[in-house]
């Protein structure tokens, strides 16, 4: 079953798109997910990703409303069959 990540600000903009379907599904992880992602919208790893590979501290990654990078499992949190995933970059504002 494949999965939707929703994109938001200049993530969609390098995307392309608003919304992205990867081939990700239960069991999978977030983690498998976001390589999914990346690996579809290549314009989104800079971005994304630091230097190293990682995860950028400010980008935010959310399954069904929460962020799971303040949850115990992180990017390795499993996915259940009608997950919405999202990815916002940093918001600021005043």
């Amino acid at each position: 079953m494949p999965t939707d990540w929703k994109l938001f600000a200049d993530l969609a903009e390098r995307a392309g798109n608003k919304q992205v379907t990867v081939d990700a599904s239960a069991g999978d992880t977030v983690g498998d997910a976001l390589e999914q992602l990346l690996d579809d919208a290549p314009a989104l790893e800079d971005r994304v990703l630091d230097d190293d590979g990682e995860l950028r501290s400010q980008i935010n990654v959310l399954r069904n409303g929460t962020n799971v990078l303040v949850e115990a499992e992180g990017l390795e949190t499993e996915l259940d069959g009608d997950d919405e995933l999202a990815l916002f970059p940093p918001v600021s504002g005043g």
